[in-house]
């Protein structure tokens, strides 16, 4: 019984340092790729208190300085069951 319990301990222990992160292409536009990069997030601790939520592809371009957009991707992320949310990441000039 002692392992059972000492293996059902250790799996969650392990299962609370598990993290996901996948990134999406949203849209590209027909302007060249520049250099320049904006993002902007919204975070949330357990799904629900939101401790930024202006994830907005214009709040990104802002940020960033872009006047011309070239591509947009959403970045999700979800760590420790705890913290999650999302990234708008811009490119353009």
């Amino acid at each position: 019984m002692k392992k059972i319990l000492f293996t059902a301990c250790i799996v969650l222990i392990m299962a609370m340092f598990v993290g996901c992160t996948t990134i999406s292409p949203i849209t590209a536009t027909s302007n060249e790729l520049g250099p320049k990069v904006g993002t902007s997030t919204a975070a949330y601790i357990l799904g629900i208190i939101p401790v930024s939520n202006d994830y907005s592809i214009q709040a990104a371009a802002k940020e960033g300085g872009i006047t011309k957009i070239s591509t947009v991707d959403l970045k999700t992320f979800y760590y420790l069951g705890i913290w999650s949310g999302y990234t708008t990441i811009v490119t353009g000039e």
